[in-house]
């Protein structure tokens, strides 16, 4: 608990001390802005009184210093007005200045950005100087925009990074929990194997003991699935058909009768390269799913078809359907329309099919109340 609170007490002095830190950065850049800002009036009001003195200079006066202000502005755009007739210009394209409407929007422009100064040149005669900002104090308005959106990324790509470690170390712990599940299952499951061979050998019905075998079979099945969680799977060429097949007729029997069971597929053998354990475990998952949408009564189709390079494996139900927003968001972890259940059955099944098998599964087609066909997709191989 102490290192709980420890914990969250220093997640939020970081916290603070990041805020603080990017509050002095802004502050430090508008305080820069404002200084260059000033400093660029102040050129402008030299640009000024260099203008009066070239206006009114005679041939005593030295014009040597004023030109050479003119000369030194290379950065901020002026326009000179003298009422609406332009004197002169500098840093100004010559297609703003010679279109009226383009000269008025620009003029409009320059007078947003700074407050024209308005100077007499000469008793009772004004002149108007229009003046914008630099490149560079252009450059420095945006710069705290562009920091913050550094910030911004820098601040998702840890938030990234603290989440894939944290999911990496939820599977690794999730992982470990199935294995030490699949090994506590053993050793009773040993057991059951010796009690069901003592059983064949009483006179108890044969019927019986076979499908009490068929259960214990089931949970080495079970156990072998939770054993291989974390670890990649072994493929090999097996007929898709006859595995698929298995694990169908052995859930037929284990469901309600209210439920009507269709098998269709091709009567030779479909070859692809598959785990058998991970497989029946894709097509219990999608089974099940089907029955729970149709609340336990309906019509369940299992079908598998061939093409030029793939064989598909489509589970049909006739439940409750699923609307075409949630084709995708169905296969995340943690997604459920049911009362119980944590939502890991179909997000599984897409890690089986997509990660080990390199196949795909998506929803083929589904309709609000009338059902909803889920399809698996695995490249066929000549097992020759």
């Amino acid at each position: 608990m102490r290192f709980s609170e420890s914990r969250n007490t220093t997640r939020w002095v970081i916290i603070f001390i990041s805020f603080l830190i990017i509050s002095l950065i802004l502050w430090n850049t508008y305080t820069f802005f404002q200084i260059f800002k000033n400093e660029e009036r102040l050129k402008m009001k030299l640009f000024v009184n260099a203008q009066i003195t070239i206006v009114n200079a005679d041939e005593n006066t030295d014009v040597e210093l004023p030109l050479q202000i003119f000369s030194n502005n290379t950065s901020i755009p002026v326009v000179l007005l003298l009422y609406d007739k332009v004197v002169s210009a500098k840093n100004v394209p010559d297609e703003i200045l010679n279109d009226k409407k383009k000269r008025k929007n620009f003029l409009n422009k320059l007078k947003n950005e700074n407050e024209p100064i308005t100077f007499e040149y000469a008793p009772g005669k004004y002149q108007t100087l229009y003046y914008g900002n630099s490149a560079l104090l252009n450059k420095l308005k945006y710069y705290p925009v562009a920091l913050l959106l550094i910030i911004f990324l820098c601040v998702a790509l840890i938030y990234n990074f603290y989440k894939s470690t944290k999911m990496a170390t939820q599977n690794k712990l999730w992982a470990g929990m199935a294995k030490e599940t699949a090994h506590q299952i053993g050793t009773p499951l040993s057991s059951l194997i010796g009690w069901v061979e003592i059983l064949k050998t009483e006179e108890i019905d044969q019927s019986i003991t076979s499908e009490i075998e068929k259960d214990v079979e089931r949970l080495q099945t079970i156990t072998d699935r939770f054993s291989k969680i974390g670890s990649v799977p072994v493929l090999e060429p097996h007929n898709i058909v006859e595995e698929t097949l298995n694990t169908y007729e052995y859930l037929q029997s284990r469901f309600s009768k209210q439920v009507t069971f269709e098998y269709l597929a091709p009567d030779k053998p479909i070859f692809a390269m598959i785990n058998p354990t991970l497989h029946s475990w894709t097509i219990e998952n999608l089974v099940k799913n089907a029955i729970d949408a149709m609340r336990g009564k309906g019509n369940l189709e299992l079908q598998i078809e061939q093409d030029l390079h793939h064989v598909k494996i489509n589970v049909k139900d006739s439940g409750s359907g699923i609307s075409k927003k949630q084709y995708k968001t169905i296969f995340e972890p943690g997604f459920t329309t049911k009362k119980r259940g944590w939502g890991l059955g179909l997000s599984l099944t897409k890690r089986i099919v997509e990660e080990y098998h390199n196949g795909n599964i998506k929803v083929l087609h589904s309709e609000i109340g009338k059902g909803t066909t889920f399809q698996i997709s695995y490249k066929t191989i000549d097992p020759a």
